[in-house]
């Protein structure tokens, strides 16, 4: 059985509009879940999260949350 990996997790918030933009980037705005302006989730810092913070970073806002 594998054993699941605990990560850390990330608030991440979108600060710049989607407006104007691709629709790679308006996808990937969607899948982070980050609907309106100043909308925040909480998601797992992991790789896969990562390169998608990685595409969009002008847009976004990240910061770790603390247990």
């Amino acid at each position: 059985m594998a054993v699941k990996k605990k990560y850390p997790m990330l608030n991440i918030k979108l600060v710049k509009s989607i407006i104007g933009r691709n629709e790679k980037q308006r996808a990937i705005v969607r899948g982070l879940g980050l609907t309106k302006l100043n909308s925040q989730v909480i998601r797992e810092d992991r790789p896969e999260i990562r390169g998608m913070i990685n595409k969009i970073v002008f847009m976004l806002e990240v910061s770790g949350v603390k247990k």
